[in-house]
Protein backbone atom coordinates (compact mmCIF):
# COMPACT_ATOMS: atom_id res chain seq x y z
CA UNK A 1 0.00 0.00 0.00
CA UNK A 2 1.06 3.71 -0.45
CA UNK A 3 2.48 5.61 2.52
CA UNK A 4 -0.40 6.51 4.82
CA UNK A 5 -1.29 10.27 4.42
CA UNK A 6 -3.98 12.41 6.59
CA UNK A 7 -6.68 13.88 4.89
CA UNK A 8 -9.27 16.34 6.29
CA UNK A 9 -12.68 16.14 4.18
CA UNK A 10 -15.11 19.10 4.92
CA UNK A 11 -18.66 18.71 3.69
CA UNK A 12 -19.65 15.33 4.13
CA UNK A 13 -22.86 14.87 1.44
CA UNK A 14 -22.53 12.58 -1.35
CA UNK A 15 -19.31 13.44 -2.42
CA UNK A 16 -17.63 14.20 0.33
CA UNK A 17 -18.93 11.33 2.45
CA UNK A 18 -17.96 8.40 -0.36
CA UNK A 19 -14.49 10.16 -0.80
CA UNK A 20 -13.78 10.00 3.16
CA UNK A 21 -14.75 6.52 3.59
CA UNK A 22 -12.96 5.32 0.45
CA UNK A 23 -9.84 7.16 1.88
CA UNK A 24 -10.65 5.16 5.21
CA UNK A 25 -10.92 1.82 3.74
CA UNK A 26 -7.44 2.59 1.88
CA UNK A 27 -5.91 2.68 5.58
CA UNK A 28 -5.56 6.29 5.14
CA UNK A 29 -6.48 8.50 8.75
CA UNK A 30 -9.49 10.80 7.45
CA UNK A 31 -10.81 13.92 9.64
CA UNK A 32 -14.22 14.25 8.52
CA UNK A 33 -16.07 17.76 9.33
CA UNK A 34 -19.37 19.20 8.59
CA UNK A 35 -22.00 21.51 10.34
CA UNK A 36 -25.07 19.07 10.33
CA UNK A 37 -25.39 16.71 12.89
CA UNK A 38 -26.93 13.73 10.40
CA UNK A 39 -24.08 13.80 7.93
CA UNK A 40 -21.38 13.65 10.77
CA UNK A 41 -23.81 10.76 12.21
CA UNK A 42 -23.90 8.88 9.10
CA UNK A 43 -20.12 8.44 8.69
CA UNK A 44 -19.14 8.25 12.35
CA UNK A 45 -18.00 4.42 12.06
CA UNK A 46 -16.30 4.61 9.11
CA UNK A 47 -14.07 7.58 9.35
CA UNK A 48 -11.16 7.95 11.85
CA UNK A 49 -12.30 11.50 13.68
CA UNK A 50 -15.54 12.80 12.29
CA UNK A 51 -16.61 16.42 14.03
CA UNK A 52 -19.89 18.72 13.87
CA UNK A 53 -18.36 22.23 12.84
CA UNK A 54 -18.48 25.13 10.93
CA UNK A 55 -15.42 25.23 8.62
CA UNK A 56 -16.48 29.06 7.99
CA UNK A 57 -14.81 29.60 11.09
CA UNK A 58 -10.90 29.21 11.35
CA UNK A 59 -10.73 28.64 14.92
CA UNK A 60 -12.75 25.84 14.62
CA UNK A 61 -10.52 24.10 12.11
CA UNK A 62 -7.80 24.50 14.10
CA UNK A 63 -9.30 23.26 17.13
CA UNK A 64 -10.62 20.12 15.15
CA UNK A 65 -6.59 18.99 13.87
CA UNK A 66 -6.94 20.09 10.56
CA UNK A 67 -3.22 21.96 10.29
CA UNK A 68 -2.38 18.67 11.03
CA UNK A 69 -3.45 17.17 8.05
CA UNK A 70 -1.10 16.93 4.41
CA UNK A 71 -4.01 16.89 2.25
CA UNK A 72 -7.95 18.07 2.17
CA UNK A 73 -11.38 17.96 0.56
CA UNK A 74 -13.36 20.50 0.49
CA UNK A 75 -16.67 19.97 -0.84
CA UNK A 76 -19.74 22.24 0.67
CA UNK A 77 -22.28 21.99 -1.82
CA UNK A 78 -22.97 24.77 -3.85
CA UNK A 79 -21.99 27.62 -1.82
CA UNK A 80 -18.66 29.23 -3.74
CA UNK A 81 -18.81 31.61 -0.87
CA UNK A 82 -18.10 29.10 1.33
CA UNK A 83 -15.59 26.78 -0.54
CA UNK A 84 -13.89 29.53 -1.16
CA UNK A 85 -13.29 31.09 2.12
CA UNK A 86 -12.55 27.51 3.44
CA UNK A 87 -9.99 26.91 1.00
CA UNK A 88 -8.07 30.23 1.93
CA UNK A 89 -8.27 29.41 5.63
CA UNK A 90 -6.71 25.91 4.47
CA UNK A 91 -3.97 27.77 2.60
CA UNK A 92 -3.16 29.83 5.31
CA UNK A 93 -3.08 26.81 7.89
CA UNK A 94 -0.39 25.50 5.91
CA UNK A 95 -2.07 22.27 4.11
CA UNK A 96 -0.27 21.55 1.07
CA UNK A 97 -2.90 19.74 -1.05
CA UNK A 98 -6.28 21.18 -1.00
CA UNK A 99 -8.79 19.76 -3.33
CA UNK A 100 -12.23 21.72 -3.49
CA UNK A 101 -14.91 20.52 -5.12
CA UNK A 102 -16.36 23.60 -7.80
CA UNK A 103 -19.81 24.01 -9.44
CA UNK A 104 -18.94 25.12 -12.71
CA UNK A 105 -16.01 26.79 -14.61
CA UNK A 106 -15.53 30.27 -13.69
CA UNK A 107 -16.16 29.20 -9.61
CA UNK A 108 -12.85 26.66 -10.65
CA UNK A 109 -11.23 29.45 -11.82
CA UNK A 110 -11.69 31.64 -8.78
CA UNK A 111 -10.75 28.86 -6.59
CA UNK A 112 -7.54 28.42 -8.79
CA UNK A 113 -6.56 32.27 -8.09
CA UNK A 114 -6.51 31.86 -4.07
CA UNK A 115 -4.46 28.57 -4.41
CA UNK A 116 -6.50 25.81 -4.32
CA UNK A 117 -4.11 22.83 -5.68
CA UNK A 118 -6.68 20.99 -7.43
CA UNK A 119 -10.05 21.82 -8.61
CA UNK A 120 -12.65 19.17 -9.22
CA UNK A 121 -16.24 19.70 -11.21
CA UNK A 122 -17.89 16.61 -10.48
CA UNK A 123 -18.86 16.22 -13.79
CA UNK A 124 -16.08 16.15 -15.52
CA UNK A 125 -14.24 13.98 -13.51
CA UNK A 126 -17.02 11.76 -13.98
CA UNK A 127 -15.93 11.51 -17.70
CA UNK A 128 -12.64 11.27 -16.84
CA UNK A 129 -13.38 8.83 -14.55
CA UNK A 130 -15.48 6.57 -16.66
CA UNK A 131 -12.89 6.87 -19.45
CA UNK A 132 -10.17 4.76 -17.47
CA UNK A 133 -12.22 2.50 -16.01
CA UNK A 134 -13.90 1.58 -19.47
CA UNK A 135 -10.62 -0.74 -20.43
CA UNK A 136 -10.86 -2.78 -17.11
CA UNK A 137 -13.25 -5.70 -17.09
CA UNK A 138 -16.15 -5.72 -14.98
CA UNK A 139 -16.90 -2.24 -15.16
CA UNK A 140 -18.70 -0.47 -12.41
CA UNK A 141 -22.55 -0.60 -12.52
CA UNK A 142 -22.99 2.67 -10.58
CA UNK A 143 -20.84 5.15 -9.60
CA UNK A 144 -21.75 8.72 -8.05
CA UNK A 145 -20.10 11.98 -8.50
CA UNK A 146 -21.55 14.88 -6.45
CA UNK A 147 -24.27 15.53 -4.81
CA UNK A 148 -26.75 14.17 -7.31
CA UNK A 149 -25.02 13.46 -10.25
CA UNK A 150 -24.06 9.20 -11.38
CA UNK A 151 -23.31 7.24 -14.06
CA UNK A 152 -25.29 4.15 -14.81
CA UNK A 153 -25.15 1.50 -17.08
CA UNK A 154 -28.44 0.75 -18.30
CA UNK A 155 -29.04 -2.64 -20.44
CA UNK A 156 -31.46 -2.16 -23.45
CA UNK A 157 -34.77 -4.47 -23.46
CA UNK A 158 -37.96 -2.10 -24.06
CA UNK A 159 -35.91 0.40 -26.13
CA UNK A 160 -34.90 -2.16 -28.90
CA UNK A 161 -35.02 -1.25 -32.38
CA UNK A 162 -35.27 2.23 -31.41
CA UNK A 163 -32.46 4.90 -31.68
CA UNK A 164 -31.16 7.31 -29.24
CA UNK A 165 -32.06 10.28 -31.31
CA UNK A 166 -36.25 8.82 -31.13
CA UNK A 167 -35.89 7.94 -27.77
CA UNK A 168 -34.30 11.97 -27.17
CA UNK A 169 -33.37 11.15 -23.40
CA UNK A 170 -31.21 14.61 -23.60
CA UNK A 171 -34.73 16.46 -23.23
CA UNK A 172 -36.94 14.05 -22.06
CA UNK A 173 -35.05 12.69 -19.09
CA UNK A 174 -32.08 15.08 -18.71
CA UNK A 175 -29.93 12.25 -18.88
CA UNK A 176 -27.09 11.92 -21.59
CA UNK A 177 -26.04 8.66 -23.14
CA UNK A 178 -21.87 8.69 -23.02
CA UNK A 179 -21.02 5.28 -24.30
CA UNK A 180 -22.53 2.29 -25.58
CA UNK A 181 -21.53 -1.63 -25.64
CA UNK A 182 -23.11 -3.71 -27.97
CA UNK A 183 -24.38 -7.01 -27.17
CA UNK A 184 -22.08 -8.93 -29.47
CA UNK A 185 -19.00 -7.02 -28.73
CA UNK A 186 -16.93 -6.66 -25.33
CA UNK A 187 -15.97 -2.81 -25.72
CA UNK A 188 -17.68 -0.21 -24.68
CA UNK A 189 -18.02 3.29 -28.12
CA UNK A 190 -18.02 6.33 -27.11
CA UNK A 191 -20.28 9.12 -27.99
CA UNK A 192 -22.71 6.52 -29.65
CA UNK A 193 -24.02 6.94 -32.78
CA UNK A 194 -27.68 8.77 -32.44
CA UNK A 195 -29.13 7.17 -35.53
CA UNK A 196 -27.84 3.65 -34.86
CA UNK A 197 -30.63 0.95 -34.21
CA UNK A 198 -30.38 -0.56 -29.93
CA UNK A 199 -30.37 -3.80 -29.88
CA UNK A 200 -31.58 -5.86 -26.76
CA UNK A 201 -28.82 -6.53 -24.22
CA UNK A 202 -27.05 -3.61 -25.61
CA UNK A 203 -25.23 -1.44 -22.52
CA UNK A 204 -25.90 2.18 -22.56
CA UNK A 205 -23.78 4.15 -19.60
CA UNK A 206 -25.63 7.27 -18.82
CA UNK A 207 -24.67 10.28 -16.92
CA UNK A 208 -27.38 12.34 -14.94
CA UNK A 209 -28.88 12.88 -12.02
CA UNK A 210 -29.37 9.73 -9.68
CA UNK A 211 -32.53 9.87 -9.16
CA UNK A 212 -33.97 10.07 -12.56
CA UNK A 213 -31.16 7.42 -13.45
CA UNK A 214 -32.93 4.44 -10.98
CA UNK A 215 -36.49 5.13 -12.66
CA UNK A 216 -35.70 4.93 -15.86
CA UNK A 217 -36.68 1.29 -17.54
CA UNK A 218 -34.72 0.64 -20.97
Amino acid sequence: MAQKIQVAVIGLGKFGAQFAVRLAEMGHEVVGIDVDADKVKKVQQALTYVYRADAMDKEALVQVGVPDCTHALVSVGTSISASTMICMYLKELGLEHVWVKAIHADHQKLLEKIGADEVVIPEHSAARELASRMTVPGFVEYLHFGTDMAIKELTVDRWRDRTLRQLDLTNQHRIQIIARKRADSLAFNFIPEADAPLNAGDVLVAIGRAETLEEIKP
